[in-house]
């Protein structure tokens, strides 16, 4: 197919190939570079969400605990504010009244929860099996469909370590009898120390993350798309002006040449006069029309002897005529006398 094309469609066919090529390759890579941003920027949110929220436990466990713990045991009333997940949980939910973090959740996913909202889901008992099994993994990230919508998640494994957090959650006897008032004695008990009972897991909205990175993979593949477009056409032109214009009169003047009909006529000299601009340039092309002017040259004298030889013989071979159809004549002519001498000398015999 290419074989029977000109130069310059050629050109541009091979040079289209090349975009497209370059297009697909260049867009499955941003693409991906993309979407694994999107994705680091989104982890990222979740651990700095989580982190604050590890800040309001340690704070809450370390400051408020002791201040608040002797009024859990003599008060009637059952005081949140001395637990650590129900601080953390309010706080977030204070976050969450900003309309940048409204779609934004966290939950303390316990396997035997004191409060029942709380208790994990089917999802959520995936992670803590994770955790149970490897003692290694501090933290796991992923996506998950919630609500209909999918998330970014991102947990880390809920473990006690200090005796004196399992004054409210080691038996029911040993709890606060406000506690038992409020929650009631079946659920939150037989923790163990040092084990996993469950997750703190943030969930980060994704999607509206991803549409942001889809749009500007889209602007940057148009951008991308238009530059190779322009720079296609710029170099189509380019090739045109310092190539293919050079090239045309050499080749007009070739296969004219090749099918022996060169004459100094006026359509070869407008060509010999391009290929004098060309042959004026120092690069290969005007080598090359250099050694064409050459080439016509000699062409040119040599049919020019050609013609002055041709025109010499003619001229021979005329004057070899005119001098055959003289001698022709002239013998005629004495043929004739001849003839006229015979008949005289018959005549006088006759009469004699």
């Amino acid at each position: 197919m290419l074989t029977n094309l000109k130069l310059a469609p050629k050109f541009t066919i091979l040079l289209s190939l090349v975009f497209i090529s370059a297009i697909a390759i260049s867009g499955a890579t941003l693409s991906q570079t993309t979407l694994q941003r999107a994705e680091a920027d989104v982890a990222y949110k979740g651990k700095i969400l989580m982190g604050l929220m590890n800040s309001v436990r340690t704070y809450t466990n370390n400051e408020i605990n002791p201040l608040v713990a002797p009024k859990v045991e003599t008060s009637e009333k059952f005081i949140p504010q001395a637990i650590p997940s129900y601080s953390v949980r309010q706080v977030f939910e204070i976050l969450r009244k900003d309309s940048a973090y409204k779609d934004y959740f966290y939950k303390d996913a316990v396997v035997n929860p004191t409060n029942s909202r709380d208790y994990v889901d089917e999802f959520e008992v995936d992670l803590v099996k994770q955790f149970r099994e490897d003692p290694n993994l501090k933290e796991v990230s992923g996506f998950r469909n919630r609500l209909g919508e999918e998330v970014f998640y991102y947990a880390q494994p809920i473990i006690i370590k200090k005796q004196s957090c399992l004054r409210c959650h080691s038996t029911p006897e040993a709890a606060p009898k406000s506690q038992l008032a409020t929650y009631g004695s079946e659920h939150g008990f037989n923790w163990e120390l040092n084990k996993v009972l469950g997750s703190q897991t943030v969930y980060v909205p994704s999607e509206e993350i991803f549409a942001v990175a889809r749009q500007n993979l889209s602007l940057v593949m148009g951008i991308f798309i238009g530059i190779f477009a322009l720079v296609i056409l710029l170099i189509n032109y380019l090739l045109k002006q310092a190539v293919i214009q050079p090239i045309r009169p050499m080749a007009r003047l070739a296969q004219k040449i090749s099918n022996e009909q060169f004459m100094m006529e006026q359509n070869e000299e407008v060509d010999l006069a391009s290929l004098e601009k060309v042959s004026k340039k120092s690069d290969e092309l005007g080598q090359l029309a250099r050694l064409f002017q050459q080439m016509a040259h000699s062409i040119y004298v040599r049919e020019q002897s050609f013609a002055e030889q041709l025109k010499q013989l003619r001229n021979k071979s005329d004057q070899t005529k005119a001098r055959t159809q003289a001698r022709t004549s002239e013998m005629a002519y004495l043929k004739s006398l001849q003839e006229k001498s015979q008949t005289i000398r018959s005549k006088t015999k006759g009469s004699s």
